[in-house]
């Protein structure tokens, strides 16, 4: 009877040993998922956004807005790491272009620079694609990161790559108006 209790209280302080290493487990492993950059703590997760609707007026774009329009490079554009971007015109809001990166879908408006870069800008969600001669990257500006760098359009891959340090990055400063904020 004696090794029959000895046997009970043995499980007994196994299933207790079991219970309190997976709950450590599981503490380990929630405090790894907390992000340690106090800016990402910050950030909300991003939804796939939903279309502009049509009781959601868009505002009208400036002269200067709808310039950049036709400047930028739509359709697919292979980037670093196998990811790609997909860039459409707004179906229903000429001017505007819808941006897809992976399961995230935003509604980019273009916005004048005064270096002639093209500047795509989510402002709800805080997104900005930008273009330039020779590549293109998008950015979260709400966390300072770059969400996906070195895409290149097919467009931009047969753009003339500058040989001096002079000729920069290929834009140039005051193509441009400037912007009136």
């Amino acid at each position: 009877m004696n090794s029959k209790l000895h046997s009970l209280s043995l499980l007994a302080a196994l299933a207790a040993f079991a219970t309190s290493s997976t709950a450590f487990a599981a503490a380990a492993v929630e405090k790894q998922a907390k992000p340690t950059n106090r800016l990402v703590a910050k950030a909300k997760p991003q939804t796939a956004v939903a279309p502009l609707h049509a009781d959601e007026p868009a505002p009208a774009l400036s002269e200067e807005q709808m310039a950049v329009a036709p400047r930028v490079h739509a359709g697919e554009v292979p980037c670093e790491f196998n990811q790609k971007v997909h860039i459409t015109p707004h179906p229903e809001h000429p001017g505007r272009f819808r941006l897809q990166f992976g399961k995230m879908v935003y509604n980019m408006t273009p916005e004048p620079t005064t270096t002639g870069a093209v500047r795509l800008e989510d402002k709800k969600n805080g997104v900005v694609w930008l273009q330039i001669p020779t590549k293109s990257m998008l950015m979260n500006s709400k966390i300072g990161q770059r969400m996906v760098d070195a895409c290149v359009h097919p467009a931009q891959a047969a753009a003339p790559v500058p040989t001096t340090a002079e000729a920069g990055i290929g834009i140039t400063p005051g193509t441009q108006a400037t912007s009136s904020r």
